[in-house]
């Protein structure tokens, strides 16, 4: 087992054009895995095309909410072909977002469903997004009973997290949980227990405190580790060795696929 992991980092996002390979042999070489998730058509090529060159990295595949009403039946069609590829563990980023709307409601609902089903059908887990949906999210994934599933970048409720750990799922917090208004969430890692917890930076996005306003990367992961560890009471490694640990079992990887 790895010493540590993102599970979740958009290492294939134009954001790191520039440094992609450094950003990549910087985590490499301390021996922590990454796993790369797709948003859209476009992005998911792009994880999977990375993950069959550079080892200790996986991706997902799928269309992100904001990008749901331009979901095709094509795309389904690659979601599948590519879950048929090495490295390609599972469907995301998924989900609902009502903060934005940029797809509407009913469409949103329509794509997650589909994929959720996909995922159910070829026994993957998936990686959700959910923002200000906590109700429907449940309600859609409670449509596709024995799914395994991770809510990616946790910002929601006690209850909303209390009720995806009664259907089996992992919750995975990001450099939010560092934030200075973040402590209901801070409450919310109090209350869950280390084993059904992942870590990830949602690099580029969200970098954490002390690096808030900069390009986030998988790095600073270190820097959620160490929130977490703060309101467990135990130590940083445990906290990092754990969720290691979390995100093999989450997503079936093998120590061998490196």
């Amino acid at each position: 087992m790895k010493q540590g992991f993102d599970s979740h980092c958009h290492l294939q996002d134009p954001a790191f054009e520039a440094d992609r390979e450094a950003v990549y042999e910087s985590v490499h070489d301390r021996g922590w895995g990454l796993l790369i998730p797709g948003y859209s058509r476009a992005s998911s090529a792009a994880g999977v095309e990375f993950c069959q060159t550079h080892p200790g990295t996986w991706a997902l595949v799928g269309v992100h909410p904001h990008d749901a009403d331009a979901f095709e039946d094509d795309d389904e069609q690659l979601i599948r072909q590519w879950l048929s590829r090495p490295h390609v563990v599972g469907v995301g980023e998924i989900g609902l977002d009502y903060h934005y709307h940029r797809s509407p409601r009913d469409v949103q609902r329509r794509v997650f469903q589909r994929q959720l089903m996909l995922a159910r059908e070829l026994g993957v887990t998936v990686a959700v997004h959910s923002r200000e949906a906590e109700a429907d999210t449940l309600a859609e994934i409670d449509q596709v009973p024995g799914l395994r599933g991770v809510l990616h970048c946790f910002t929601g409720s006690l209850g909303f997290a209390e009720a995806l750990l009664e259907r089996g799922w992992m919750i995975s917090f990001a450099g939010v949980v560092t934030f200075a208004n973040a402590g209901s969430l801070r409450e919310v890692v109090r209350r869950l227990p280390l084993e059904r917890m992942l870590v990830e930076t949602d690099a580029p996005y969200l970098a954490p405190v002390p690096f808030r306003g900069r390009r986030n990367q998988p790095l600073w992961v270190e820097e959620v580790v160490a929130a977490v560890a703060e309101q467990k009471h135990c130590t940083e490694k445990e906290v990092f060795r754990q969720c290691t640990e979390n995100t093999y079992a989450a997503f079936c990887l093998y120590e061998s696929d490196w």
